[in-house]
């Protein structure tokens, strides 16, 4: 399989580029189960789209804390009615698939879908390999893999207060991406917040980013920043209670705290 390079670069001329997420499983943590039926996904991007998204990225599998994995085919299943008919009516947006399965990442690729976005950082060599291979767009992020899932400390876990290991985590899989000859022009690093990280983790992170660029030796640019919605932002100021669903102003006032350190790419539920 080979395409035509993807460059992130056109879609960073028009200020940042926001990327809305559809979620269409029944468990996701923000929304899990609204979008799930075909009508309703298509019906939630293109409410998305409509609102200022100029890309969209599908997942079918969450990856919230505790939830079951789920295989290809099932998850192939949630995702092809939606694709396609995106595809079809919107046939110049680029569409991110959000999956950590090389079988569904190929397919997807082959049906219209541009972009791979893998919570594992590409850590499976068949990711790695049909990334390299595909020319297609990509979103590594960084994670803490425990089994078919994630290591989930408990949030308020006092241990690590620094990001020293989330940092080394990120230089992993950016070395990992360079030896696959895949350069900042096609590969978007994501922090990752969130998983595996304690809110002092995420916090230590969080302040990290105006010098993260130069500590990777990786363009301000091209990271995503995906925070949309999480706890980190409750916890922060200081309601760690409120649902996800009422997180959105949190979330615009995190991402214009980000542009003004450089970054441009934001993963979001909701426009601001």
């Amino acid at each position: 399989m080979s395409f035509e390079a993807f460059d992130w670069g056109p879609l960073l001329t028009d200020g940042p580029l926001f990327m809305g997420i559809l979620n269409l499983t029944p468990d996701s943590f923000s929304d899990g189960g609204r979008f799930e039926a075909p009508g309703a996904g298509l019906a939630q991007a293109r409410a998305l789209i409509e609102a200022g998204a100029r890309m969209l990225d599908l997942g079918a599998e969450s990856t919230r804390p505790g939830a079951r994995t789920v295989d290809p085919e099932t998850e192939w299943n949630r995702l092809a009615p939606v694709l396609a008919e995106l595809c079809r009516a919107f046939p110049h947006l680029p569409l991110s698939l959000d999956t950590r399965h090389a079988v569904t990442a190929e397919r997807g690729l082959g049906e219209g879908a541009a972009v791979i976005n893998d919570v594992t950082g590409f850590s499976d060599p068949a990711m790695l390999r049909l990334a390299a291979d595909a020319g297609c767009g990509l979103i590594a992020m960084r994670s803490r893999p425990q089994g078919e899932g994630f290591h989930m400390p408990p949030y308020d876990d006092p241990g690590l207060r620094d990001a020293e290991a989330a940092i080394g985590e990120l230089r992993v899989l950016r070395d990992r991406l360079a030896a696959a000859g895949l350069t900042p022009d096609r590969a978007i690093l994501d922090p990752g917040f969130g998983f595996g990280t304690t809110f002092l983790e995420d916090l230590a992170l969080w302040e990290a980013l105006p010098e993260l660029p130069a500590a990777l030796d990786w363009p301000a640019d091209r990271f995503c920043i995906g925070i949309s919605r999480k706890r980190f932002l409750a916890v922060r100021a200081g309601t760690p209670g409120l649902p996800p669903l009422q997180r959105d102003t949190l979330t615009a006032e995190a991402h214009a705290e980000a542009r003004n350190w450089g970054y441009r790419i934001f993963r979001t539920h909701a426009m601001a």
